[in-house]
């Protein structure tokens, strides 16, 4: 009896542990895993890309700002109620945190790039993978578009 309740324990402990860890990560997608789906809808994660040239729109009388993040072979649409870094700008590497609500990233944190030549990995990796599969899918001809 009493290694029952032993083992029990340590299946309830484990379960308990797990639960929070899995509430407690945030993984990481690029705006075409957001757009292929594969993100999960109402779950925070962070969404990573650069900031796309002339998207960014902030309102007149609060804090909220929207602007379109791309890995330059889909693009992602984020809404965020606050103050954005000062090294926030068009063109750069960022990285978001939030969740999608209607089809719209709905940030709740971003951050921004520390210096000039800094980009985050998974940003550079989800750029590097969006512009091999944009390479692919034109026949071996590269766009520098």
């Amino acid at each position: 009896m009493l290694v029952g309740l032993l083992i029990l324990g340590v299946a309830t402990a484990a379960t308990l542990t797990l639960t929070a860890l899995q509430d407690n990560i945030n993984l990481f997608f690029s705006p075409t895993e957001v757009k292929q789906g594969k993100a999960p809808e109402g779950r925070t994660f962070r969404l990573g890309g650069m900031v796309v040239d002339g998207s960014v729109e902030r309102s007149a009388t609060d804090l909220n700002v929207s602007f379109d993040l791309t890995d330059t072979a889909e693009v992602v649409t984020v809404k965020y109620a606050g103050i954005l870094p000062d090294l926030f700008r068009e063109g750069q590497g960022i990285v978001t945190t939030g969740s999608i609500e209607n089809g719209i990233f709905v940030a709740r944190e971003v951050l921004a790039k520390h210096d000039e030549n800094y980009m985050p990995p998974e940003v550079t990796d989800a750029l590097k993978k969006a512009n091999a599969k944009q390479y692919q899918t034109n026949g071996g001809v590269k766009n520098d578009s």
